[in-house]
């Protein structure tokens, strides 16, 4: 009762700011993290639809060994019902024995559909070779597909993958440093000196001086109880608490295959003039047919004949003002009626002139 009083009276004391973020989507906690798991099996069950490789085959020789069935040597199990698989699963933190996560399987081979497959009992190990989990179930695949005699095939969305719900289930819990330390660290999504400063206030201001320390501009530390209870309980109020976070620095982000540019608003243009036209070149084809005079003994024959035309785009010169913003920028290069690849070209000449206050970056 005394903790619990303890902790209203803290989430009370929370300051909630216009703008502000929670530091739950701002940082993680370090140590709390997913894990990958992967596997190899087999689904059986197929229409027909399996795999043609020699691989599936020498698995299912040594399944039906394990089962107790000695295949007769030199015998490959062709069977068109049988696909190999790779079976791999993300094992959220703290997940415990008996609990289950959902699976995602993926034909290795030649298959040309998993539809109607059921995959077979698959360990699921971690990095380390152990043993996490164990995978087993019916597919549901979101793809078909479908092929005629004549050779005539259609095929709808990925038919060699599919998932099971809940198809796994968790034999081995992953080791956490959350229970007995006794600091947390919190590591930001976007590293910020300004964002970590004003994370560690904002807690220290709840909790007391000196109980959070940003390490730098992408981790804070935070003093934490010992007792796991009430570490629990500390964690969720510091989630829950707001901060403002440091605004991102200026930076033009350009896309070069699709044309996209993100201009972020603390972009600036120094005094600049710009200038931006296009050449047109047409050339058209006329051919004429040359006669020639009667009784002249000539041949008739098509003289080829080009015109070639030249034409210079009318673009007016913009002039940017000292301090010109992200809305004047963007005003300015609509007035000329620039397409998005001009506008990249306009960017770099105004980055290459030192006239333009931002981080350039093409992607």
């Amino acid at each position: 009762m005394r903790l619990k009083s303890w902790l209203t009276i803290l989430f009370l004391a929370i300051p909630v700011m216009a703008g502000a973020e929670r530091i739950k989507d701002l940082a993680a906690i370090a140590g709390v993290r997913d894990n990958q798991l992967i596997g190899y099996g087999l689904v059986v069950g197929l229409n027909g639809t399996g795999d043609k490789t020699k691989f599936t085959g020498q698995t299912l020789r040594n399944m039906l060994a394990r089962l107790g069935i000695t295949l007769p040597p030199g015998v490959n199990p062709k069977s068109k019902n049988v696909a190999a698989v790779s079976v791999h699963a993300v094992l959220p933190p703290f997940a415990k024995p008996g609990q289950t996560i959902d699976v995602t399987v993926s034909s290795i081979g030649d298959a040309k559909s998993l539809r109607g497959g059921s995959l077979l009992m698959t360990p699921l190990k971690g990095i380390d070779g152990q043993v996490y989990a164990i995978a087993q179930g019916n597919l549901i695949v979101g793809g078909l597909t479908a092929e005629g005699r004549d050779g005539s095939r259609i095929t709808v969305n990925i038919p060699s993958v599919g998932r099971i719900p809940n198809g796994a289930t968790v034999e081995r819990a992953v080791p956490s440093p959350f229970s007995h330390a006794k600091y947390l660290t919190l590591n930001l999504h976007r590293p910020d000196f300004t964002t970590a400063q004003r994370i560690a206030a904002a807690i220290n201001r709840v909790l007391g001086p000196d109980t959070a320390r940003p390490l730098d501009s992408a981790s804070v530390r935070v003093g934490a109880p010992v007792d796991p209870a009430q570490k629990v309980a500390f964690v969720s109020m510091i989630e829950n608490m707001e901060v403002e976070p440091g605004e991102a620095p200026a930076k033009v982000i350009v896309n070069s295959r699709t044309g996209t540019v993100v201009i972020s608003r603390h972009v600036r243009v120094r005094p600049a003039a710009v200038s931006h036209g296009n050449l047109v070149v047409t050339i058209r084809e006329n051919p004429e047919v040359s006669q020639p005079p009667p009784l002249s003994g000539g041949s008739t024959a098509v003289v080829p004949r080009s015109d070639v035309n030249v034409e210079e785009e009318g673009k007016h010169m913009f002039v940017f003002d000292p301090g010109v913003s992200l809305d004047d920028l963007v005003r300015a290069v609509n007035q000329v009626g620039a397409a998005p690849s001009d506008l990249v070209a306009i960017l770099e000449a105004l980055k290459n002139a030192g006239a333009l206050e931002a981080e350039l970056i093409v992607i």
